[in-house]
């Protein structure tokens, strides 16, 4: 096993990670920006009237998306493990 083929699952890795954790990171902060201008239009300085909606915001996020999420995760799982005799120099 090189280093080439260590950096190159590294770098998926993280391009999975990414890809994964962008519903719910944009989620939060498109809700967490537009409940921040609704607070302070208002001056409405309530510490639940921000947590409340990025929780549920979140929540539905992970609802529609996750799906999609665990393909993704189980397709780069097996294409891990479909990688698994190139790296040990079997085939």
């Amino acid at each position: 096993m090189d280093s080439n083929a260590v950096l190159d699952i590294g770098m998926s890795g993280l391009l999975i990670a990414a890809k994964l954790s962008a519903p719910v990171l944009i989620t939060s902060l498109v809700v967490g920006f537009a409940i921040s201008l609704f607070q302070s239009m208002t001056q409405i300085q309530e510490i639940t009237l921000s947590f409340v909606p990025k929780a549920v915001a979140v929540a539905i996020a992970l609802l529609v998306c996750g799906h999609w999420m665990i393909s993704e995760i189980v397709a780069f799982t097996h294409e891990l493990f479909d990688k698994i005799p190139g790296l040990l120099g079997g085939g």
